[in-house]
């Protein structure tokens, strides 16, 4: 395979001299012993800078001071690295680096491979990591699993969960908030770890929960709030997140913590990670050691910016391809991750991706692996060697979200009036077909009418995750709202019990958006990345106040766990066993699953939506079939209907199996 890298003018960081270099001259270190490796007989430091003349390691007595206490001259050593050792236990101190180039010294700074940090992260810290277990981790163990499509996902805040006075939790805000069992909201109903327990999802996907950028650790009194799509130090937890940010080892043990206690409550742990740019970029942690290198360049030179965050970084070179392999292994090997988002997942090559998962797999044979199969802007390497949605078939056991049924469902999030299946909005059926098969061949979807991927792009279910909304966008209770705004409250309940129910029922992963079992809103809010906690607090009266809607969306994801026929795990089994009841009323869709092939003791199912503001009578003999599941009573057994006719309420989702 031909080298996607090129020789390209760049302005360095801190010289301001232009100057062509070729990136792949640079020689590549193999070695798995870059940044501190720490024992109490000595600290042994290694970074990456090829272009360095000079390089000093910098020892401080405290995280906050620019005043070195001791400098210590780098060693030039093999394949463009610098060495140093200190003797004696070093434990407790800080530390940085700096490099000098084309006759000027960087900024100094940790290195990008530093796993514990004082308060903000601008220095590293000597820690002995075997002191930052709790109590037991050894025997720490994820909970059972065994197909990608058997995963429930449920994307979560790590602040969001707690932080609201409601919330019964003692941590506000913090990792082992989380991890607190028996929290309960004011009318006695049960809140974090119990609550997500007690919903019945498998997998816990934390928001950015690495150390980033624009949360004053120092400062933490004061309103303060971000998503965490900044990366700082991509190797080490969020300060703010733990209950002495000032203490290196409290933010590594509080995070195992929580790990720990959501496996031993039966929860995965999956990591959102964003490898596909940083927070600072002349002034970023590998931008000062090595100018330009992890970054592309457009033709003129400049900073490439595909993720719309000012810069994007290069997995295809080789020491960024490393850094991205090594970062998650180490999560997996120390922190016990089970799986990975990988945000704006598009800008990395699929070599990058598969290589991840390849060695992800070796060490854990069910971790799960997926991202979002788009960039935010223009990107200089070619569309056809990127993990973009429409390569998802060339991705190794990685998913990729569907925004094809997301708006199928709801509306182009782009727009907000728009509507979608749920909200009576005319020709959306085949984009929600498209959604049912995971985005599988499937020989009765016309995909010409799908409303953005005019082919199949999933080879298998599990290269899909089907959902209808996250934390980017409008939640999916304020887009109806908007959309649907002359509906009654209680024909958007439905709507919202629709959705939901079409992303539960459908083939692949599905993924929910915490606090969307009881209908949560943000108030309008689409983009509340920095709104703070008056926006983003999960408000735990709301369980109380839409109990009905948490109850039905709970019995969804029981029945879809006791069910393999909503989890089948092969495009051929999809192809082959789902049958879709063609010439329906629009805003319509019903199919058959044959359960019985896929081990399923409901041998013959039947599902069927209505999109419509009125009920519908459809083509079926009813008294061939008995209700078993509905929006409006969830498990239930339903008497038949009229013989030859089906008839089916308004913004409704009815589940029969064959008498």
């Amino acid at each position: 395979m031909k080298k996607l890298t090129m020789a390209v003018v760049l302005i360095t960081s801190f010289s301001g001299q232009a100057q062509v270099i070729d990136y792949n001259a640079y020689p590549v270190y193999s070695g798995s012993d870059l940044g501190l490796v720490y024992s109490s007989r000595q600290s042994a430091f290694r970074i990456w800078s090829p272009p360095a003349d000079n390089a000093q390691l910098l020892i401080y007595k405290e995280a906050l001071t620019d005043t070195a206490s001791q400098v210590v001259q780098m060693k030039k050593n093999a394949n463009g690295t610098w060495t140093a050792i200190l003797p004696g236990d070093q434990k407790g101190k800080f530390y940085a680096f700096r490099v000098h180039i084309n006759g000027q010294w960087s900024k100094a700074v940790p290195d990008p491979y530093v796993k514990a940090v004082g308060v903000n992260g601008k220095k590293g810290m000597i820690i002995d990591l075997k002191q930052t277990d709790p109590v037991g981790w050894e025997n720490d163990k994820s909970p059972a699993f065994h197909s990608p499509t058997d995963a429930i996902i449920y994307e979560i805040h790590v602040r969001d969960a707690s932080i609201a006075s409601n919330s019964g939790i003692k941590n506000k805000g913090k990792f082992i908030g989380l991890a607190e069992p028996g929290t309960k909201n004011p009318d006695g109903l049960s809140t974090g770890l119990d609550h997500l327990k007690e919903l019945g999802v498998t997998h816990i996907h934390l928001l950015p929960s690495y150390d980033f950028y624009s949360i004053n650790e120092t400062k933490l009194n004061s309103p303060q709030y971000n998503w965490g799509y900044e990366p700082l130090n991509y190797n080490v937890p969020e300060g703010s997140y733990c209950t002495d940010p000032y203490n290196g080892v409290s933010r590594i043990r509080e995070f195992k913590q929580l790990v720990k206690t959501l496996h031993a409550n039966g929860l995965r742990v999956v990591m959102d990670v964003v490898y596909n740019h940083t927070m600072l970029t002349e002034n970023s942690y590998f931008n000062q050691l090595v100018p330009g290198y992890y970054y592309r360049q457009t033709r003129e030179g400049k900073f490439s910016n595909a993720t719309a965050c000012g810069n994007e970084t290069a997995s295809e070179r080789a020491m960024m391809r490393k850094f991205m392999l090594e970062s998650v292994k180490y999560w997996v090997q120390e922190y016990h991750i089970d799986g990975f988002r990988f945000d704006l997942m598009g800008v990395h090559d699929i070599v990058t991706m598969n290589l991840i998962s390849k060695e992800l797999h070796k060490i854990k044979p069910d971790i799960l692996l997926y991202g979002e199969g788009w960039t935010a802007g223009s990107c200089p390497l070619p569309d056809s060697v990127r993990a973009l949605k429409v390569n998802a078939s060339k991705l190794d056991r990685i998913a990729v979200f569907s925004d094809d049924i997301r708006d199928g469902i709801k509306g182009s999030v782009f727009r907000n009036e728009d509507r979608g299946f749920v909200s009576g909005k005319p020709g959306m059926e085949e984009s929600i077909k498209f959604g049912i098969v995971a985005s599988c061949q499937h020989p009765q979807v016309d995909y010409s009418k799908v409303n953005y991927s005019k082919a199949p792009y999933a080879a298998q279910p599990y290269n899909t995750i089907t959902y209808a909304e996250c934390h980017d966008n409008h939640v999916l209770w304020d887009k109806l709202a908007i959309s649907a705004a002359n509906a009654s409250e209680d024909e958007r309940k439905r709507m919202d019990r629709l959705a939901l129910s079409i992303m539960l029922t459908s083939q692949g992963i599905p993924f929910l958006h915490a606090g969307t079992e009881f209908l949560r809103t943000k108030k309008g809010n689409d983009n509340s990345y920095n709104a703070g906690d008056g926006i983003n607090a999960i408000d735990w009266n709301l369980k109380t106040k839409n109990k009905d809607v948490f109850e039905y969306i709970k019995a969804l994801i029981r029945m879809r766990k006791e069910h393999p026929a909503f989890r089948m795990r092969t495009s051929e089994q999809i192809a082959s066993q789902i049958s879709f009841i063609n010439k329906l009323p629009p805003g319509t869709i019903a199919y058959t699953i044959n359960g019985a092939a896929v081990g399923d003791r409901w041998n013959n199912i039947l599902v069927v939506l209505n999109g419509n503001s009125k009920a519908q009578d459809l083509p079926i003999n009813a008294p061939d079939w008995k209700k078993v599941f509905s929006i409006a009573e969830g498990f239930t057994t339903g008497t038949p209907g009229i013989a030859g006719t089906l008839q089916v309420a308004a913004y409704s989702c009815d589940i029969y199996i064959k008498k």
